[in-house]
């Protein structure tokens, strides 16, 4: 019998029966003592423990301390309601503590840890959640659960790097999707386009864009946006940079910062993306894209968030000829953990090689980027493995242009 909850369970008891404390303590403990035990000063003997249980009709297991069945229900709508710093830790521990008699509570409770995991950058922690998370959909039999899972599940693998697998969740949700709302089948849509994209199939993702954008237009809230977003992707891929940056250009401009904040950073993420993935690269557009968002993820972004914009101002600092400062700032995303998709690591890997043929380590570079090409082709990211091998190309013809942007005095970082 520990206390409190002995005297926590006594005082419970006591008063459901509307006993006053003289009235239950008889003449066998005083109502001092007593009280001490209902406030948990006092330890109850065996013998103490019969006599009150016998006094008020229960057994003695009745004051042993109840479980909370309801504790996992009860931290989701902690947690739900508010934004406490140790959201996904608490979840964690409630779920550890869970006797999984609700499976619908638990699936809730792992989609948010899945969700919070995947934002502090924990991919492989959130795809060991959601393989848990697709069993209790399949057990359930809920369809809408089952794309939700499979549509997360798909990006999850692709920020990992298994393309393959990640293909295939897409169309599976896609596939399930067929007959549910409008969101779950323009979320569906919008992993298969990724996944097609980077194996490319460009083909198949320009028709599934094409066909995003139709079904999105017109409708409430950033589908649209996003839909344009997937598209601007799309031809960035297939070598239209102009028309890639006329719709995500659009789509900038139809979002308001007001209605999704982290959709606007993630959108002039993609934009300086763009400008610098270009031929030849825009820089002053991509430099403009990122001072605009910095203040933002300062305020409110995640890790994650910091060390995307980390990368991308490497990849700018390569492009204006200041290679120290690029050096510099893909050190600074080692130091912080490493939490990019296998994607944007890989990107920053061959930024490095690029530096070692600039900086005059020319075989080592080119080794270095043979070895990245061959990876993102071993992860069946043939679109990835593409622009590696054209960033080696790009970086061989053009040594004596940046050998003397080595020479130059450094540009303003802004």
């Amino acid at each position: 019998m520990e206390q409190p909850q002995f005297g926590q369970r006594l005082r419970a008891l006591r008063l459901g029966r509307g006993l006053s404390q003289a009235a239950l303590a008889g003449n066998y403990i005083s109502t001092g003592y007593l009280s001490r035990l209902e406030s948990g000063a006092r330890q109850p003997t065996p013998r103490v423990v019969a006599y009150l249980a016998e006094r008020l009709g229960v057994e003695e297991s009745a004051f042993l301390a109840q479980a909370r069945p309801t504790s996992l229900a009860i931290v989701l709508a902690s947690v739900t309601s508010g934004t406490p710093r140790d959201s996904a830790d608490r979840v964690a521990e409630a779920l550890r503590l869970d006797d999984g008699r609700a499976p619908e509570l638990r699936w809730q409770a792992l989609w948010l840890l899945a969700g919070l995991r995947s934002d502090e950058g924990a991919h492989e922690t959130a795809y060991a959640l959601l393989t848990e998370l697709l069993g209790l959909a399949e057990e359930l039999d809920v369809p809408e659960l089952l794309v939700r899972t499979c549509t997360r599940m798909s990006r999850c693998l692709r920020v990992l790097g298994d393309n393959v697998q990640a293909h295939e969740y897409a169309q599976r949700a896609v596939t399930l999707s067929t007959e549910l709302a409008l969101p779950d089948r323009t979320a569906a849509l919008h992993v298969l386009i990724s996944t097609e994209a980077e194996a490319g199939r460009l083909g198949e993702a320009r028709r599934h864009a094409d066909l995003l954008c139709a079904l999105t237009e017109g409708t409430p809230g950033t589908a649209y946006v996003e839909a344009l977003w997937a598209s601007a992707t799309v031809s960035m891929r297939q070598g239209d940079h102009r028309a890639s940056q006329e719709v995500l250009e659009r789509a900038l401009r139809l979002l308001d910062s007001h209605e999704d904040l982290k959709l606007w950073m993630r959108l002039r993420f993609a934009a300086a993306s763009l400008y610098l993935q270009s031929t030849p690269a825009q820089a002053a557009a991509a430099r403009a894209r990122l001072d605009e968002v910095a203040p933002v993820v300062e305020m409110i972004g995640s890790e994650l968030h910091h060390q995307e914009l980390l990368s991308l101002r490497a990849h700018l600092a390569f492009e204006e000829g200041r290679f120290a400062e690029a050096r510099e700032l893909a050190g600074r995303i080692d130091d912080s953990g490493g939490r990019l998709s296998f994607r944007d690591q890989l990107r920053i890997e061959v930024l490095r090689g690029r530096l070692r043929i600039v900086e005059g380590d020319t075989e080592a570079g080119i080794e270095h980027l043979q070895r990245l090409a061959q990876s993102a082709t071993a992860a069946h990211n043939l679109e990835l493995a593409a622009e590696t091998w054209r960033s080696l190309a790009e970086t061989l013809s053009a040594p004596a242009r940046l050998r003397e942007m080595t020479t130059r005095p450094p540009a303003s970082a802004g």
